[in-house]
């Protein structure tokens, strides 16, 4: 009997836990785009792993570096984005985080809207959830 207990009290320890990085994996989500609009580069170098890696639809690969430098210079800019709510798995200290996103960005001095489909595969590194690599597809 206290073995059982001692089962179900350890799952719902679990499940919550689970319950709270999957929570706080969305409000990244959101981080992320703020500190995007806002060019805030640190909040940006915090939240993307050094070893970040995204894959576009065209099978462009960026890296975190390249991320960076595009802000930096105003080759890219988010102006403007608005979320769909974010679907989350956590698998221990790894996650996907999928969703979709309406936004606007300057792209070399030109701006576009479109809408994406994304998914970001997360890390907890230190205690913290870091983006580690994304993969995403334009559909409008």
């Amino acid at each position: 009997m206290k073995r059982t207990i001692a089962l179900v009290l350890s799952a719902c320890a679990l499940t919550a836990a689970a319950g709270d990085d999957a929570a706080a994996i969305r409000q990244l989500g959101q981080d992320m785009g703020d500190a995007m609009v806002a060019l805030d580069l640190k909040r940006i170098d915090q939240i993307f792993g050094n070893d970040w890696v995204s894959v576009g639809a065209s099978g462009s690969v960026s890296t975190k570096q390249t991320l960076l430098s595009d802000i930096r210079s105003g080759k890219k800019r988010l102006t403007w984005y608005e979320l769909q709510p974010i679907d989350v798995q956590v698998f221990g200290d790894l996650a996907i985080a999928q969703g979709e996103v309406a936004e606007k960005r300057v792209i070399d001095g030109k701006e576009v809207y479109m809408e994406l489909v994304y998914a970001d595969i997360l890390r907890k590194r230190d205690g913290r959830w870091v983006v580690v690599q994304s993969m995403g597809a334009k559909i409008r």
